[in-house]
């Protein structure tokens, strides 16, 4: 909260003695700030000690106010310790003070003891008390809440909403459910606590059944069935929804930018973003977070980087999640620096700051990089979780870093306490069969704990394109192929490897069980933002408004490649029996290179182009991004299916492994 919310200038409440006083004459007209955010923010710039000397022998009241501030902030347990300063000093609890503090509780035995207290100051029959004994119960044991609501009057609904809430959120959605049908007096409160139980479990069916019997709706039984939508990945139906609402807040807003941005659909989101804005919605933390997200898949850095300015301009703190979202977005758009300085400038780094960074490193290929941050993680107040591990053995899997990889692995359980799960030993199989391990590859694959998945299989085949192991490759690809009938890439990919190897039957075999199959191709396609927007291009593509330009240029690179570099095309890479005269016009029009020609067009010598493509950059598109970066004085960010490249006075930053 900043100090003009009260009427005074920020600068006019810095000396402690104009604070003290500020603080007495709010609680003395009973004008404390009550939303958490406001009084989290009044509260740290003061101690309680500091709040409570405003007053000689503060009262009940007093203690409440403050107890309430701090059981909504983000240390809550700080209201226990002034609860309990409250009965040392001789103050007694009301029936406003419990709530409060049982709201801060999260340890049972403490919970117990609070509730024993309650019943011997005579409190234990007062509605709000009882509801939030429900409440603090549910979170750990369901029965000790069900014996406290057994206790209480029918006519009461909070009660009877605190155990429909505790059983949903507990997924006990048909206790819930017989809770609600034996109500007499349901409110709207009653209809949303079940739907969003039902919201929350992604049953999206019972959810809306439930919000078409309603008698009434409030925005919030909307904001429960925009959540349901959501929770099943129902972009469509959410989108009805959230249009059909007769009014919304800005949590309808945060759930729709949000169920956009985790399901695929973030050019939505950002669009939704700025429909909100000429509605004159304030965004939340939320909402930016949501935005980062959306900007992260897309590799939209210009965007990522005007939400951060805007982060920046209206005076929003980073807290932990959103300092992480930018660390993320900015690592997957292709600025590692700004990553790595943001999350060295977060104060509170909990797993998922850590996780970001170092998943960051892992796809821009710094492996060292990656293994010093998880060094510094193990010594820091955050542990390890299956994720960090992920994270890091995709680090040694991209750098090669084979034994580091394999003690990774053996010291997961044992120092760590984390079960290695099928995507880590999927990270094994990939670092082995990437370094020419195959064998090791596929007997770690048959010997796995559990049934490897697609992606361990994957790796498996993808290391031998690597290698060119066609007989290795037949066994990995039918077994994907069981596993993922209807991705094109499994096909593309086994067909390749035979095509590589002159076993051009085999190779039309697998391209007829796709088209028997009904399996149709991804095409190959790059991306290049300027100026916010995103320009798409895709091999031999001419429907760019520049495309004359755009091909005189790439015409002016071939011709400087061949006579300054003796660049010759790899026509190795062009898998289908046609004439090398033809091979070499395929290769020159494939979509990172009409890319890379769109981004000269629009760069300065010195300049970055950052291009993000849907698929694994071919070897001569490599080579091609290696050379340019060199002739042209640019650094070319190049961010394909499976990292990071960095084309930077004529190498790479994947040192040509990758």
């Amino acid at each position: 909260m900043r100090s003009s919310r009260l009427g005074l200038p920020p600068e006019s409440c810095r000396p402690t003695s104009h604070l003290r006083q500020a603080l007495a004459l709010l609680l003395k007209l009973h004008r404390f700030p009550f939303d958490s955010s406001a009084a989290s923010q009044l509260l740290s710039s003061s101690s309680t000690a500091t709040l409570l000397s405003c007053f000689p022998l503060p009262a009940t009241f007093h203690w409440n106010t403050l107890i309430h501030a701090l059981s909504a902030s983000k240390s809550p347990v700080r209201a226990i310790s002034l609860y309990r300063s409250m009965l040392a000093l001789g103050t007694k609890p009301n029936n406003h003070t419990f709530p409060c503090v049982l709201k801060a509780c999260s340890s049972p035995r403490l919970g117990a003891m609070l509730h024993a207290h309650i019943v011997h100051v005579g409190l234990e029959s007062d509605h709000y008390i009882q509801s939030a004994l429900i409440h603090m119960y549910s979170a750990k044991d369901l029965i000790a809440a069900r014996r406290v609501f057994d206790g209480c009057s029918e006519s009461q609904p909070v009660c009877w909403n605190a155990m429909i809430d505790g059983y949903a959120k507990s997924g006990e959605l048909a206790l819930a459910h017989s809770i609600f049908a034996r109500m007499e007096c349901r409110d709207v409160i009653s209809w949303n606590t079940l739907i969003n139980g039902y919201a929350l479990l992604g049953r999206l069916d019972e959810a809306k059944q439930l919000f078409a019997e309603m008698p009434q709706r409030n925005v919030v039984s909307w904001n429960c069935l925009l959540a349901a939508h959501a929770k099943c990945g129902d972009v469509a139906g959410a989108r009805k929804t959230f249009h059909e609402m007769p009014r919304r807040d800005v949590i309808s807003w945060n759930a729709m930018l949000s169920c956009c941005a985790q399901n695929g659909h973030s050019e939505e989101a950002l669009a939704f973003f700025d429909t909100m804005q000429r509605a004159d919605i304030k965004p939340t933390d939320a909402t930016l977070v949501s935005l980062l997200s959306a900007c992260a898949h897309l590799g939209a850095l210009d965007r990522g980087e005007r939400i951060h300015a805007f982060i920046a301009n209206n005076g929003i703190k980073l807290d932990p999640i959103l300092a992480t979202a930018l660390v993320d977005m900015y690592a997957k758009c292709g600025r590692i620096d700004a990553a790595t300085n943001i999350f060295h400038a977060t104060e509170e780094k909990d797993v998922l700051a850590w996780n970001a960074i170092i998943g960051g490193m892992a796809i821009h290929g710094l492996a060292e990089d990656a293994l010093c941050l998880f060094r510094e993680m193990e010594s820091s107040s955050a542990r390890p979780d299956d994720i960090t591990f992920v994270s890091v053995l995709s680090a040694c899997s991209h750098a090669g870093l084979v034994e580091e990889g394999r003690r990774l692995l053996a010291c997961m359980k044992s120092t760590h306490g984390v079960d290695p799960k099928v995507e880590h030993y999927g990270c094994i199989v990939d670092l082995l069969a990437r370094a020419g391990f195959l064998e090791e590859a596929m007997e770690l694959t048959r010997a796995m704990p559990m049934q490897p998945n697609a992606p361990a299989w994957g790796a498996l085949l993808g290391g031998c394109r690597i290698h060119c192991n066609s007989e290795m490759a037949k066994e990995a690809g039918k077994q994907l192929l069981e596993l993922q009938p209807k991705h094109s890439g499994r096909y593309i990919l086994l067909s390749n490897i035979y095509a590589t190897s002159n076993r051009w039957e085999e190779a039309r075999m697998v391209r007829s069980s796709m088209v028997d199959r009904g399996v149709v191709k991804n095409p190959g396609m790059s991306e290049i933002e300027l100026k916010g927007v995103t320009n798409k291009f895709m091999a031999g593509d001419r429907s760019h408004p520049q495309t004359e330009d755009i091909y005189r240029k790439l015409s002016e690179i071939w011709e400087r490649l061949r006579s300054e570099t003796g660049y010759a095309p790899d026509t190795k890479q062009v898998l289908v029996d046609i004439e090398e005269e033809d091979k070499e016009q395929l290769l020159c029009i494939h979509s990172e290179k009409l890319a890379i020609a769109f981004g000269l067009l629009h760069t300065s010598p010195g300049g970055t182009i950052r291009v993000l493509k849907n698929l694994r950059v071919c070897a001569d598109c490599h080579t091609v991004s290696k050379l340019v970066s060199k002739l042209y004085c640019r650094e070319i960010v190049m961010r394909d299916r499976n990292r990071f490249h960095l084309f930077k006075d004529g190498t790479c930053s994947c040192r040509d492994y990758w």
